[in-house]
């Protein structure tokens, strides 16, 4: 039932976010040099490694870090494109995404997928059982924190999703995901 609803609601959001998407695809490819996608390496279901695009908001050469490690050795807006502020935090560098929802390597909902080098995460999610769990485009944590929160308690809420998943839950993250994005709750550079 998840997947269907998956297929369903991708393939909706990707025709009405289309004009969006090339807006995006153009924006970034006319002030950067550089692809205007970003292939990340992140962990998937059962920790397993699949490519993820994004928009790239981050000038090419930039180390794969996540933001919290990134903030410890360096500032990250050092690093960031001219429109990848303005990206990020309207989260319109998340768009490609829905391609890998398609694939079936994603889900709309689900804990968001950990940079191959998160080992910290990753531990703790595959402690909690986590890691079973399809990673998604937005998530219980994403709702309640985002970057803002440290990685055990982004851990307890994706734990608590796994606990509690249903219709219903996921449908309460997607309507709760719209409202942070309008309002840029949560979101760092």
């Amino acid at each position: 039932m998840k997947r269907l609803f998956d297929i369903v609601l991708t393939s909706v959001g990707a025709s009405l976010l289309s004009p969006l998407i090339l807006f995006t695809f153009l924006l970034v490819k006319l002030t950067s040099p550089g692809p205007a996608l970003y292939w990340s390496q992140r962990g998937g279901r059962n920790n397993q490694l699949f490519s993820m695009p994004k928009f790239r908001s981050m000038r090419v050469g930039t180390p794969q870090l996540a933001t919290h490690l990134m903030n410890q050795q360096a500032n990250p807006t050092q690093f960031l494109t001219p429109v990848g502020s303005f990206i990020r935090k309207t989260s319109l560098d998340e768009l490609p995404q829905l391609w890998s929802v398609l694939t079936g390597e994603m889900s709309i909902v689900g804990p968001r997928p950990a940079l191959f080098n998160q080992d910290d995460l990753i531990a703790l999610r595959t402690q909690l059982g986590v890691h079973t769990l399809a990673p998604g485009i937005t998530g219980w944590a994403q709702v309640n924190g985002r970057d803002e929160i440290p990685i055990p308690q982004k851990v307890a809420l994706d734990a608590y999703y796994l606990a509690h998943q249903s219709l219903w839950l996921d449908l309460k993250i997607i309507v709760l995901t719209i409202i942070k994005v309008v309002r840029r709750d949560n979101i760092t550079h």
